[in-house]
Formats: C-alpha cells, structure tokens, sequence
C-alpha cells in the first residue's frame, strides 16, 4: 500500500486509517472473506503507532464490517451500503475535551493503569499491603451478630449516628474536641477536599500549601479555577514565616498541610513549629485544612497534637480518614468542623452521592465501637515499622553514593532525593519495562524532578529487595552512559 495517513490533518490518525479501509471494502478490493493484514503490518505502512491501528480495526469491528480473533486475524465480513455510508458515531473526543474536570498528568494516568497489572512491583504506592489488610477479621465481623445492626438504605446526610458518635469519642483521645453534629462522614479525605473545593471557595481563588505536596498529583482543586500557591519546607515542614506575605501576595483563601507523616516527604511537623503554624494562621484570619491521613502510623512515640486540638478560634477544617489504617475500599473519611460548614458539605455532597455507603459506614463504626481498630493499629504500625527499617537497610546497601534520604517516623514514605544527574523520564519509563513502578517526585511538585517517593507500605518485602537493587543498577547505568556521552 501507497497510502499513509496526513499527520498534519485535524482528522484524527486512527479515522483517517479508518476510513481507507472502508474505501478498499467499498471498491471491491477487501472482498468480504479476505483477511487483511496484520495490525503490525498496517502500522509499518502506514508509519503510525500499533495502539492507532488498534483503535481503528476496532471501530471496525464494532460497525460489524471487520471480524477478528486470535487465530485467524481479522477478516472482512460485511461489505453493505447501509453501514459503509452510516451516520458517523459521535465525536467523543470532542466531549472528553470540554469536560470542565482537568485530565490528570500523564505520568499518574500512567501509574494509576500500571497499578493493577500482574507482575509489578509498587515502589510508590500508597495504601497498605494486602498482606496487612485485616480481611480475615472483616469476615468475621459481617458474618458476626451484633446489636447494632445495619440497614441497606440511605444514611443521613451527615452520616450514620452511631459512626460519628464513635469517630466523636476517638478523635477526643487525641484532643479533638467536637460533637457527632460537627461531623461529616465522606468517601475518603479526597472527596472532602472535593466538597471543599466547590463548596467553600469561590472560582479564581487561591490556596496556600506544602511544596512538594500530594495535593499537586490531583486536580481537585484547580478544575475549579483555584490556584496552588506552594510554600517551602524544612526538615520540620512547612515555613511559617513565608505565610502572611504570600497570603497578602496571592489574596489565599485557605491554607492545606499535612502535619504529621507528610505526603510525599514523610516529614513531621515538630509541636513547636505546629504551634507557630497556627499563630501565623491566626494573625492573618487564614483557615487551615488539616489532612491528617497518617497519624496513627507512628512507631516509636505518638506525634504532636493534631492542629485541630489548639484551635480556639475555629479555623481549622480537620480531615481523617480509615484509608491508610484499616482499609482503603472502605472508602470512609471524615471532616470535623463548625456546623455551617457540614451543613453546606453534607447538602453538596447528598447532591453527588446522597450518602457514602450505609454498609461501609457500619463496618467502619463497628471496628470504632468494638475496640478492634485499636488493637488493628497495634499490628500495622509494628509491620510498617519493620518495613521502613528493612527498605532503609537497603538504601544503604544500593543508593548509597547516588542518593539521599532521612528516615521517617511514621508513615508510608521515604523522600529519596537522587544526588546524580538521571533523567527521571528515562528512569521511570526503563524501571516500568523491569517491572517496577516508580512514583517520580515531579507529580508531587515540576521541580522535584530528582526525587523518588519510596513506599515501604505496599510491596512485598522480597519485592522491596528486588526492585530497589534493581532500580539502583538502572541509576548507575544511565550516569555511566551519560558520562560516555560527554
């Protein structure tokens, strides 16, 4: 065949491909019964990624003109005037385009599919082991009888009584004061921050936050228009002293950290620079959002008091959530804060959801009530402890001279800064053809691009040992290729 696609075209590759081949199926040339060539072959002549092909053989197939399967390639099975000149479908892409939520980067979109192949190793992922997941005993608990039942209706909109109640007296052992009608159950803390987004904030306005952060790998924020204004860290987190002028400079609204465990740094924020936070905060009238997903996962001593525990003159918006700890298919969150602004959360988020799921919400209260999540978290952090200090030993043993880290207190990361010149692109692309996910520091911040997010939460122990020996020969490989490029 002569004929290759226009690549200057505003048509995409994939119809173009397309519609050439219903041209030949019309002209005879493609007789029904004649198998077309391969989609490798199609893609050599017509000089275009195997995935382009893809696309169009299976528009084809589905407008019942092609027939493929495994053994006898792809034939022609159809040659009608009715489906060669039909309507056109629809132009989804176009829709996909408008849609006002922005797509995410690229690299996550990535990782976020690689995630559930077989074989990978999770280097970066965030959420426990299925090994530390305490399935067993969720059995036991739904197949146990108990006198607080649950229902499969709709819950309240704030959330199931008997959960908040419970979340109530747990959040006063760590000096959280509040009452089940301060409370918001949501689906993880990510959909309160959602709420918060189009709930509590004006179109255009700006927020102030920890850079890097884990708010910049989603855009719950931006797609409404909101503006992320990154402060700088220290080995004891966020700067204090940076908030009131870019407070003032940026006009912010609010101000998002994560105290305790931070994401992606694991850094915690001493009860000193904590208390400075909040006078800062204070002096300028700027409300806090406090997520504090991971601050159960300590290991040697408790952390600070949460923000939330020094906050006389409401002005933090309190997260948590039971993803981190005790199960992220839960899909159960919460928000503490003064109760007009759960009565605005609760009536939005009845309007997207009408309630995060009753069973969930059971479950989660039963763990609470029961005492079992106590005696979970015990378990968790001894493991994760053991994980940390094993993934340490072996950056010592393979990063040593290329990287450096600080070993966190609790959590799930440790912030691997590389020392050597790699491109991170290259890294992260080699790595994933090894089978190894990575979680490069530039999805957590553009200008973090020699940095790793390391999880020692996810993978397999032997997994750990593998991928990060693995990871370090693919450093010194491409430092060793760019010094003989020089």
């Amino acid at each position: 065949m002569d004929w290759r696609p226009d690549l200057s075209s505003e048509t995409p590759l994939y119809q173009q491909i397309k519609d050439f081949i219903i041209h030949k199926i019309s002209l005879g040339e493609w007789a029904v019964g004649t198998k077309i060539p391969s989609q490798r072959a199609l893609a050599e002549d017509f000089g275009v990624n195997r995935s382009t092909v893809v696309t169009a053989i299976s528009d084809l197939i589905a407008d019942g003109l092609l027939e493929g399967n495994t053994k006898g390639g792809t034939r022609v099975i159809n040659n009608s005037w009715n489906l060669l000149t039909a309507s056109p479908p629809p132009d989804w892409s176009s829709y996909v385009q408008a849609g006002a939520h922005y797509p995410n980067q690229p690299t996550i979109q990535h990782i976020n599919r690689a995630e559930f192949q077989e074989g990978i190793i999770r280097l970066g992922t965030g959420e426990l082991s299925p090994d530390l997941l305490p399935s067993e005993r969720m059995k036991e608990i739904f197949a146990e009888s108990s006198t607080n039942s649950f229902l499969l209706g709709y819950e309240e909109p704030k959330g199931n009584l008997y959960l908040r109640k419970q979340l109530a007296a747990y959040l006063q052992g760590i000096g959280v004061h509040t009452s089940p009608s301060n409370i918001l159950i949501v689906s993880g803390a990510l959909q309160a921050l959602q709420l918060i987004s189009i709930g509590l904030l004006p179109r255009g306005s700006s927020i102030l936050l920890e850079k890097p952060s884990y708010l910049y790998s989603v855009h719950v924020f931006q797609s409404n228009h909101i503006k992320l204004v990154g402060l700088p860290m220290d080995e004891d987190g966020l700067l204090t002293n940076q908030i009131a002028r870019h407070k003032k400079g940026y006009n912010a609204s609010l101000l998002y950290t994560i105290p305790t465990f931070q994401n992606p740094t694991g850094i915690l924020m001493p009860e000193v620079r904590r208390q400075m936070l909040m006078n800062a905060c204070a002096d300028e009238g700027l409300p806090i959002i406090e997520d504090d997903a991971y601050r159960e996962l300590w290991f040697d001593e408790p952390p600070p008091l949460p923000l939330k525990a020094r906050d006389p003159h409401a002005l933090v918006l309190y997260l948590g959530t039971l993803s981190k700890t005790l199960s992220p298919g839960l899909r159960i969150g919460w928000v503490i804060a003064p109760e007009p602004v759960i009565e605005r959360l609760a009536d939005i988020k009845m309007q997207n959801d009408y309630g995060s799921s009753s069973v969930s919400q059971w479950a989660a209260a039963e763990w609470l009530g029961r005492g079992l999540y106590q005696e979970h978290l015990l378990k968790i952090r001894v493991q994760l402890k053991l994980r940390r200090d094993r993934t340490v030993e072996l950056l010592q043993v393979f990063f040593t001279g290329i990287a450096t880290w600080s070993v966190p207190k609790g959590g799930f990361y440790i912030w691997v800064q590389l020392t050597v010149d790699v491109p991170m692109q290259i890294l992260f692309e080699r790595a994933f053809k090894e089978g190894v996910l990575l979680n490069p520091g530039s999805i957590y911040n553009r200008h973090t691009g020699n940095y790793l997010r390391i999880s020692y939460a996810y993978a397999k122990l032997h997994e750990l040992e593998w991928g990060i020996e693995r990871v370090a020969i693919l450093i010194r490989d491409l430092v060793g290729k760019k010094r003989l490029e020089r």
